[in-house]
């Protein structure tokens, strides 16, 4: 236990730098994911059936398939189309494009749960079909999706160790990295652990808080991640 605790002593600002790498990741892979996720979601509600058609084979393709795949593709695999992207670069589109297909289907799910009467009550008041949309139904729907949401972040925040593997220097790197270093493996990653299981208590901490601050009462929705 001594030797232990010398050494997340000795790598503990090592591992902190590391853990700033991954919150950056998991705050850009989920803004990314939100933007995207609305879009997706919006079109699989309300665009045109060919627009529905895309957006239903974008989410079953990055649900469906790992995530580790989508980024060795982005990293490894968009050089040979011409584009080459940084390994943070690649990070954050792999993240972000895997986070936007689940954030679809709680916007999706908090959308449908709003009910058609908001959509006839805004358009018998004046507003086109899109501002009734933006004005009415988004609002209430982001507030009542987000004790199903806040698995995302968790997820994501945990998800990220992917990314050590194109050689992204996130916390799960710098485990590596002590690993080599003390020839101590089991060491290493159990200190690594306990950094990760303080940042999601802290992170679930938060999401308590917001989403005790944004209950609409008599609304709810499902928490588990599909």
């Amino acid at each position: 236990m001594a030797d232990w605790l010398q050494l997340f002593q000795r790598y503990l600002p090592d591992f902190l730098k590391g853990a700033a790498v991954t919150i950056e990741l998991t705050v850009v892979g989920l803004a990314l994911g939100f933007v995207v996720g609305i879009l997706l979601a919006l079109a699989r509600l309300y665009g045109p059936t060919w627009l529905k058609m895309l957006a239903i084979g974008y989410i079953e393709l990055f649900r469906g398939t790992p995530l580790l795949v989508q980024l060795f593709l982005i990293y490894y695999g968009l050089p040979s189309l011409g584009v080459t992207l940084s390994q943070t670069i690649s990070a954050y589109l792999a993240l972000g494009l895997n986070s936007a297909a689940y954030q679809a289907e709680y916007f999706r799910g908090a959308i449908q749960s709003i009910g058609a009467s908001q959509m006839t009550a805004g358009r018998a008041i004046g507003l086109s079909r899109w501002k009734t949309i933006w004005f009415i139904i988004l609002p209430q729907a982001l507030r009542l999706m987000i004790p199903a949401w806040s698995n995302e972040p968790i997820s994501l925040l945990k998800t990220t160790a992917v990314v050590f593997l194109i050689a992204v220097q996130d916390l799960m790197a710098k485990a590596k990295r002590a690993a080599t270093a003390t020839y101590d493996p089991i060491g290493s990653y159990l200190a690594v652990a306990v950094v990760y299981l303080v940042m999601v208590i802290i992170l679930n901490w938060g999401l308590k808080y917001l989403e005790r601050k944004t209950t609409i009462p008599g609304f709810e929705m499902e928490s588990k991640k599909a």
